[in-house]
């Protein structure tokens, strides 16, 4: 395990200034402020021929807690991002922050209806986090979103959204201020998907397609990805990923690194049997 550095001012609660950043990308927060302003955006086309006869085997051996196809791709991500840690961080208040943990964020449909209610789901992992824990801990938080209970940011909204409209928008204001020095408070954000790690959504289990998403300027998520349905091309199914990253964090090199890695994670899914921070060769291929 990495050692946790002590807090210094100008830290975080949940993240550590990077103070000795290079002068560019120092700067580059004064000038382009706004996440919203700075999306990249990354489609990849993923076969899941090795994928489908993972599961396989794995859903033969357990076949009363099966595994998932979007399990998978969480497990996926998280071992992508503890190799790659400046895919942790965020910007905000003009400053680039790495993040003390990783998290993972979705909604929760609780029924497949018009009128069926939805709930955030927010799950932290650690690096020593695999396709079984990545496995247990969604199923949990799935199970506990499909209840009666609110999550914690909903109550927050819940509450917010009951004040008059002047007094709200006065309050959003305030909000927007505390949330530029990371001041908000924890009954409000956290479970907020918009100050995890990867903020995660899966339109094929609704029938639609992938495609791009925005981030957005509230909180600190610089990651969001999109999973499309499944299809079949040329004799093999495939599934369509959209990526939406903040550019800042990193350069287009790392970035495309970043993305080698996850496509290698996802052709070899067996590799995720094994604690996230462990290397993986994938510039073989």
């Amino acid at each position: 395990m990495r050692q946790k550095e002590k807090k210094r001012f100008g830290d975080r609660k949940d993240a550590r200034w990077l103070r000795d950043m290079d002068a560019l990308h120092a700067f580059v927060p004064y000038l382009y402020p706004n996440r919203a302003d700075n999306e990249a955006y990354i489609c990849e086309r993923i076969d899941l021929t090795n994928i489908n006869a993972y599961m396989a085997k794995k859903n033969a051996e357990n076949p009363e807690m099966q595994y998932k196809l979007f399990q998978i791709i969480i497990a996926a991500l998280v071992k992508t991002i503890t190799l790659r840690p400046k895919m942790n961080r965020f910007i905000k208040g003009c400053r680039i922050y790495q993040r003390d943990v990783l998290s993972a964020a979705f909604v929760v449909k609780k029924e497949f209806a018009d009128e069926g209610g939805e709930a955030l789901a927010f799950v932290t992992f650690e690096e020593d986090s695999n396709i079984e824990i990545v496995r247990e801990k969604i199923y949990n938080i799935i199970h506990k979103c499909r209840g009666n209970g609110m999550d914690n940011s909903t109550q927050g909204m819940d509450r917010l959204t009951k004040l008059p409209r002047f007094v709200l928008r006065f309050v959003m204001w305030i909000l927007h201020k505390l949330d530029f020095y990371g001041r908000v408070p924890d009954f409000l954000i956290k479970e907020d998907p918009n100050y995890s790690t990867v903020f995660v959504t899966n339109l094929g289990s609704i029938g639609l397609k992938s495609g791009y998403h925005h981030l957005s300027n509230w909180g600190t998520n610089s990651i969001f990805v999109v999973l499309g349905e499944k299809k079949v091309v040329d004799g093999r199914e495939v599934i369509d990923i959209g990526l939406t990253l903040d550019e800042r964090i990193a350069d287009g090199y790392y970035y495309s690194k970043t993305v080698k890695l996850l496509k290698y994670l996802l052709h070899n899914p067996e590799l995720l049997e094994t604690p996230a921070r462990e290397e993986v060769d994938y510039e073989r291929d």
